[in-house]
């Protein structure tokens, strides 16, 4: 690939928006999770001597920026010397691997290969006003460009589904950092989005993360019942709290009854994943984590045990400075938004972005927040029906004069605070 190539902008696969869609609607939501990435990170900055060395040694330290061969454009965005994350946009590509070690096969399998699980691009914008989270589907069918691999030769670029950029880089070898280097290039291949940060989420931390909260409470709206060929999931109806074996069982599950199982789709299951991340950032936010010191440590522990980070990320004083700066930012404008997808032309049971993903990477390049997120227009008001008529400015006798209007427009009425939307299976209280 040529430096022109990389300066083309996003290249997918092109859907009319008139094509059948593979599934519902793509949907934009409030979300919470930066209030629990700030309740956790902004007290790593007291951390110092053993506990600072014990933190820092629970993440593996990636090195898959320096791997990566499809780079849009760089632009330019200044930064305090003494906080490199201060007033830049960040892109953070966090990615959930099923890498199939001796430890995962137990929860999933035996399987050859290493592909990405779940993989969200997650925008924080440079003023720390808002956040948005775009899932991924792995069943896309994208143009993967040509990656490093470990031996040091190039993959051919070719047409596959998005997950199998994971696998692609990883070769032989299983090498992590070219696993993540190759999925890295294909997003910005794709979106011409620039990733400033990654992560790897192995499937195994999230048990320990669960575990360290407790388990997480969540209100399933019917019984969830895996496919017995698949696991041996069963979760019933209602209020209930999942241990960390039953969380990561509920994140991966993809056949079976209840709550979109049904379709057997990555689409629903993305849903449903969203659900448990909202979930667990609800407790972990009713549970007053930083007024327990052994409480916050055993879950900043499992946290970072479960990550493999790029090297900012991976230091928790930096990782602290990141979370002390989203300290002020309502977590109703923190959103969760889904790639629009439809049905693949040359598969059925696979899907293609659609030409409006366009302006989801446009938006993030240019730190642009979503629609939903937007004040509202302001109201003009009605126009008079003796507008035009008398002469001068004043209206012809006997005709009344309309009222000003309230100050701000509108009826008067001040608006209901926004309230934080759940997701299906989320306790409403």
């Amino acid at each position: 690939m040529t430096a022109a190539d990389t300066r083309r902008g996003p290249r997918h696969a092109r859907v009319p928006e008139t094509a059948p869609r593979h599934a519902r609607v793509p949907y934009t939501a409030a979300r919470g999770p930066a209030i629990a990435l700030t309740a956790v990170l902004t007290t790593f900055a007291s951390v110092a001597g053993a506990v600072y060395v014990d933190l820092r040694g629970q993440m593996d330290v990636s090195g898959a920026h320096g791997l990566v061969i499809s780079t849009p454009a760089p632009v330019a965005t200044p930064a305090a010397p003494d906080d490199p994350f201060a007033g830049a946009a960040m892109n953070i590509l966090v990615m959930g691997t099923d890498l199939r070690d001796e430890e995962n096969a137990a929860l999933a399998g035996e399987a050859d290969g290493m592909r990405s699980d779940s993989t969200m691009l997650v925008h924080v914008a440079g003023d720390r006003t808002w956040a948005e989270a775009v899932s991924i589907p792995r069943d896309s069918l994208v143009d993967v460009p040509e990656c490093l691999l470990p031996d040091g030769g190039r993959s051919r670029p070719r047409h596959t589904m998005f997950n199998e950029a994971f696998s692609i880089g990883a070769g032989s070898t299983r090498s992590m950092d070219h696993a993540a280097a190759c999925t890295i290039g294909t997003v910005q291949a794709l979106t011409g989005v620039t990733v400033t940060h990654h992560l790897v989420v192995r499937m195994t931390g999230v048990i320990d993360v669960v575990d360290a909260l407790g388990g997480v409470r969540m209100c399933l709206p019917e019984p969830v019942d895996e496919d017995p060929r698949y696991g041996d999931l069963h979760l019933p109806a209602g209020d209930q709290r999942l241990d960390g074996w039953q969380a990561i069982g509920f994140l991966r599950v993809r056949h079976g009854t209840g709550m979109g199982l049904e379709m057997g789709s990555d689409l629903t299951r993305i849903t449903r994943q969203q659900a448990l991340v909202q979930a667990a950032v609800r407790e972990l936010l009713a549970k007053d984590v930083l007024g327990d010191a052994d409480e916050l440590y055993g879950v900043a522990r499992a946290v970072l045990g479960a990550l493999t980070a790029d090297p900012q990320l991976a230091d928790p004083v930096r990782l602290a400075a990141f979370g002390y700066s989203l300290r002020g930012m309502d977590r109703t404008r923190i959103v969760f938004t889904d790639v629009p997808v439809a049905a693949a032309r040359s598969d059925r049971n696979r899907v293609e972005w659609t030409s409006a993903a366009d302006e989801i990477w446009q938006r993030l390049v240019t730190d642009t927040p979503p629609a939903s997120l937007l004040p509202p227009p302001p109201e003009t008001p009605p126009a008079s029906p003796t507008e035009g008529a008398g002469t001068g400015d004043q209206p012809p006798p006997d005709v009344p004069v309309p009222p000003d209007p309230p100050a701000g427009g509108g009826t008067g009425e001040v608006p209901p605070p926004p309230v934080e939307e759940v997701l299906p299976g989320v306790c409403a209280t």
